[in-house]
């Protein structure tokens, strides 16, 4: 029988990390991080990290793990979370995955390897080659040109599996995306994900001002500090929304409400991705947030103690 881990997911400023934090009253939990950015030190407004004193009430993992220097695949997401699901199970707690990076969900429930196709040492050393002189985004926009499909299933940076696409289709002359895929019945445990639902426009709203707080307690100081430690503007770390923005501000190249702005429409145009990704997503039970948050954590309560019973 698969252990259960329970994931609350969603678009951003849904209000996941309240949720979460909440359930912690009514069960023996631990948090893993599921977010592509809050992996990293250092990002910490812009990111919404857990403030130190939530992660002091409950233990959180996943959560500033490698410098901003620093490049992350979803393959090691993968490894390092299930490394941490298994020691929060074997200490007698319940793992709460928390976060809106669809496919770092997606790996955990999937088996690592997929696509039957026996690889090709001399072909994927050619595309090993390639992300190291010209990056993974590089490769991701290669993987559109020849497999659109398979590439909008790929995060740009979850570079082995961009290389694994390439390197199956160069062999079998067919697209990735035509392969047999796995289903979630043949991953490692039983996820139930939780995604947290808005009336579009009050979800926007708070998009909106969550942007404007962030400002107010310094992102550009944050983005500034970053810059001038050595961090380079094209790190993987600097693309999140909201810190790449903030480069031309700093830049002098725009204003600062024009940077809010840009900064607001790409947020609620990445929390319609996110959206569209979960939606896509069977499994996920959605959690009714319009009735207030007592009434949410009630909805969640019911949904754990129903899949633990």
């Amino acid at each position: 029988m698969k252990e259960l881990v329970m994931a609350i997911c969603g678009p951003t400023a849904s209000g996941k990390s309240l949720l979460s934090m909440a359930l912690n009253d009514y069960f023996n939990i631990e948090i893993i991080g599921m977010d592509a950015f809050q992996i990293y030190e250092r990002l910490d407004i812009g990111t919404a990290k857990p403030s130190k004193e939530e992660q002091a009430q409950v233990k959180h993992h996943m959560i500033d793990i490698i410098s901003p220097q620093s490049e992350y695949t979803v393959a090691e997401y993968k490894i390092d979370a299930s490394s941490c699901i298994d020691y929060v199970i074997n200490r007698g707690k319940l793992p709460v995955l928390v976060g809106g990076t669809g496919m770092y969900l997606r790996a955990l429930s999937l088996p690592l390897s997929y696509g039957g196709t026996e690889g090709d040492s001399d072909i994927r050393k050619k595309y090993e080659d390639m992300a190291s002189i010209k990056g993974s985004l590089y490769l991701h926009e290669l993987l559109k040109k020849r497999d659109i499909k398979a590439a909008q299933k790929l995060h740009p940076n979850d570079k082995r599996r961009i290389i694994r696409a390439l390197e199956v289709q160069d062999i079998t002359g067919k697209p990735f995306s035509s392969q047999k895929m796995p289903s979630y019945d043949e991953g490692k445990y039983n996820i139930i994900p939780l995604a947290l639902k808005w009336d579009r426009e009050i979800l926007y709203d708070r998009i909106n001002k969550r942007v404007d707080i962030m400002f107010e307690e310094g992102l550009a100081n944050e983005v500034k500090d970053l810059l001038d430690s050595g961090v380079s503007e094209y790190a993987q770390s600097m693309q999140a929304i909201g810190y790449k923005e903030t480069i031309p501000l700093l830049k002098g190249e725009c204003s600062l409400e024009e940077t809010k702005e840009l900064i607001k429409t790409r947020s609620r145009q990445y929390a319609k991705r996110q959206l569209t990704w979960f939606r896509a997503d069977k499994r996920v039970v959605w959690i009714d947030m319009q009735s207030g948050a007592d009434s949410a954590i009630q909805q969640a309560v019911k949904l754990i103690e129903e899949a633990i019973n």
